[in-house]
């Protein structure tokens, strides 16, 4: 593949639906409004979701449970992708080079799943208990950030 061969995917170079042209546009006359009706008028504009006066869907299917706004969203990491890092510091700026976090002030927790074999010293913001147990178990250390 080089420059030479490049092509756009299709469907990327479609031209403008130009509407209300003539007959032999294929939307000419109502300019694919159809006849009468709220939305065939100018000026119409409708709220989102709504469906002709049905019960919009949003509305008929059930709310339950309550959602907190306060909670704090973690990014999980478990000890077997650790393991295959292959590096004995592991800082939040590791984790960004390696691309397991986005940002750099992403909050990260490391869970106890899979077994580590090598002395990590492992930087995060919240360890599970059985990370940490593991962790000092093979001669490492859990760091707390923050």
């Amino acid at each position: 593949m080089n420059l030479s061969n490049l092509k756009a995917p299709k469907s990327a170079n479609r031209n403008k639906k130009r509407v209300g042209r003539g007959m032999g546009s294929g939307t000419g006359k109502t300019s694919a409004r159809g006849h009468k009706g709220q939305r065939s008028r100018s000026g119409s504009s409708m709220m989102r979701g709504f469906e002709g006066g049905q019960m919009p869907l949003h509305r008929r299917l059930p709310k339950r449970g309550f959602t907190n706004i306060f909670r704090t969203e973690y990014t999980v990491l478990n000890l077997d992708r650790l393991a295959e890092l292959g590096e004995t510091e592991l800082t939040l700026e590791a984790f960004v080079a390696k691309g397991f976090l986005r940002k750099r002030n992403e909050l990260l927790k490391i869970l106890g799943n899979g077994e580590i074999n090598m002395a990590l010293t492992v930087h995060a913001h919240k360890f599970s208990k059985a990370a940490q147990e593991k962790i000092e178990k093979a001669g490492g250390k859990a760091v707390l950030i923050g």
